[in-house]
Formats: structure tokens, sequence, C-alpha cells
């Protein structure tokens, strides 16, 4: 999971990452576990709804490009 990109998207729609887990129903701190470990798709899902984009854009890795 790339959380700078969940960072940058925050910053874009002038959140935090915290207001972003209360907006979608997460439990404080979820989002910044998904960086030692895999999230629950359902709730990437919710974070994806949320921005408006797909599920792949979130977890594109910084050397890989989304197709």
């Amino acid at each position: 999971m790339n959380i700078d990109i969940i960072r940058d998207k925050c910053w874009d729609k002038r959140t935090t990452i915290a207001g972003l887990e209360r907006a979608v129903g997460l439990r404080n701190g979820t989002i910044g576990k998904w960086k030692n470990s895999n999230p629950r798709i359902d709730n990437v899902k919710k974070v994806a709804d949320f921005f408006g984009c797909t599920v792949d854009e979130l977890l594109v890795n910084d050397n890989e490009k989304a197709v």
C-alpha cells in the first residue's frame, strides 16, 4: 500500500488522514498501519470512493504505473 498517494490525495482534498478515517468510518490510526500490513479491500474501497478514484490508483508503488 502506498500511503504517500493517500497523503497526497488528502492534501489535494484539504483533509488529514485522521479526517479521512472519520469520513469513511475507519478507526483512528487504521490507514497508518497499512504501510506495514495488508489492508482489507473493503476499507481500501471506502478510501478510493471518498477520493473518486480506483483501488488500483491507491495500490500502485512509486516505481510502477497504474494501467
